[in-house]
């Protein structure tokens, strides 16, 4: 998933998902490198806002949920993020929700000109700002780690004040029954908000989430355009899906 960083970055992102503070001589011991070396890297990491580095150490930037839904279904979601991105047309206006395969749509706009994004993910912004063709535009609101997202009344406010043809937005679980169902409140909010304010809206998710619920019921499936997902799903379910009178793709 974290497709800018070399194998040794990667393996410092991973070692820190799982403690609060590692110190520099554990960690160049654990890749075998120096400690001038580790050093380079914490920075260069720091810098791209992986972690933040402390006296002696680094302790990790991103909350341990994010990297640990980062290491499920990646490949399928890579397909999904791909696929979203190629809707996308020269001179769109967009809205992306907080997600880590959402936020991946933004990695594939390459080569697409003047797309203006609205997004409450700092992954996406993250992902996206290295990319002079993309504008973008925070909503701003209060700072959930556990999703890297911004939430909350604030959030709200802002996504009233836009209007876009496409809404990506993700979830926790869907199914024909209960819908869309994120796990956090405010999150569902985000997904309404971006529902009301774009022409077309797609949900964006991989097919081991199908059939699972969250907490929170927040639309029903057939309140969306349609649904990018992987070619995981099964053709029953991909079945019930379309009776919805919902477009599917699979990626």
């Amino acid at each position: 998933m974290r497709l800018d960083l070399s194998e040794r970055e990667r393996a410092i992102v991973e070692l820190l998902a799982d403690r609060s503070y590692i110190a520099v001589s554990e960690l160049a011991s654990s890749l075998g490198v120096s400690e001038v070396t580790m050093r380079g890297d914490l920075s260069t990491l720091e810098e791209r806002g992986y972690l933040m580095r402390t006296r002696g150490g680094a302790s990790p930037a991103i909350h341990r949920s994010i990297l640990e839904h980062q290491k499920l279904h990646t490949e399928e979601k890579l397909r999904i993020a791909k696929r979203a991105a190629e809707l996308v047309c020269n001179g769109d206006r967009i809205m992306i929700e907080a997600g880590t395969t959402t936020a991946l749509i933004t990695r594939y706009l390459v080569g697409k000109q003047d797309v203006q994004i609205v997004t409450n993910s700092m992954l996406a912004f993250s992902y996206s700002r290295a990319n002079p063709t993309l504008n973008m535009i925070l909503t701003g609101g209060n700072f959930r780690r556990e999703t890297e997202s911004l939430v909350g009344p604030i959030a709200e406010r802002s996504l009233e004040s836009f209007n876009a043809r496409l809404a990506f937005v993700g979830t926790d679980g869907f199914s024909v029954a209960r819908g869309m169902t994120p796990q956090f409140t405010e999150g569902a909010e985000i997904v309404r908000a971006m529902n009301a304010r774009a022409e077309i809206t797609w949900l964006v998710a991989d097919s081991s989430k199908f059939d699972k619920v969250g907490f929170v019921s927040v639309l029903p499936l057939r309140a969306v355009h349609g649904i990018i997902t992987d070619s995981g799903l099964s053709q029953e379910a991909a079945e019930a899906l379309r009776a919805q009178g919902l477009e599917l793709i699979l990626a």
